[in-house]
């Protein structure tokens, strides 16, 4: 599907953290030590992810705040929440729920969120949007040090 330009910047974060999931679930499969995961989704976190966060909502949510977003707050809490709890604690059983959350959130705003913006924005506001990420947006590398997941 093509992504309008202007949040394109975004879609892409989305593989990212479609790789994310995956990894943690290659590292369990693999018996990797929890705490090698764990720093993973640290790094996953504190590298990518909270930032990703950021930019949606203070970017995009003042163009459509309407149940499509409070969807996006509701989950984005949720992935917080498990984030702040592996820290915690680390189980399989977390680990489990934070890549099932993330990849269960990127696939909403992939399939029904974006598409939604790109309908109910007119170009000006789709261009704001761009020209905010433009400014604040960095482009994703993940330069993760331990690849436990090969």
């Amino acid at each position: 599907m093509k992504r309008n330009e202007n949040i394109v910047l975004l879609s892409r974060d989305h593989h990212f953290g479609l790789l994310c999931a995956w990894k943690i679930r290659q590292g369990l499969k693999k018996d990797i030590s929890p705490e090698r995961i764990k720093d993973y989704v640290s790094y996953f976190w504190n590298s990518h992810l909270d930032e990703h966060f950021r930019e949606e909502e203070e970017i995009l949510f003042p163009f459509a705040d309407d149940e499509f977003a409070d969807q996006i707050r509701k989950e984005h809490q949720q992935i917080r929440t498990l984030t702040a709890d592996i820290e915690l604690s680390v189980s399989i059983q977390l680990f489990t729920n934070f890549a099932d959350a993330l990849e269960q959130h990127i696939r909403f705003e992939e399939r029904m969120w974006f598409p939604h913006l790109e309908e109910i924005l007119d170009t000006s506001a789709l261009e704001k949007i761009g020209k905010a990420l433009d400014v604040i947006h960095e482009t994703e590398a993940d330069t993760y040090h331990d690849e436990f997941w090969k």
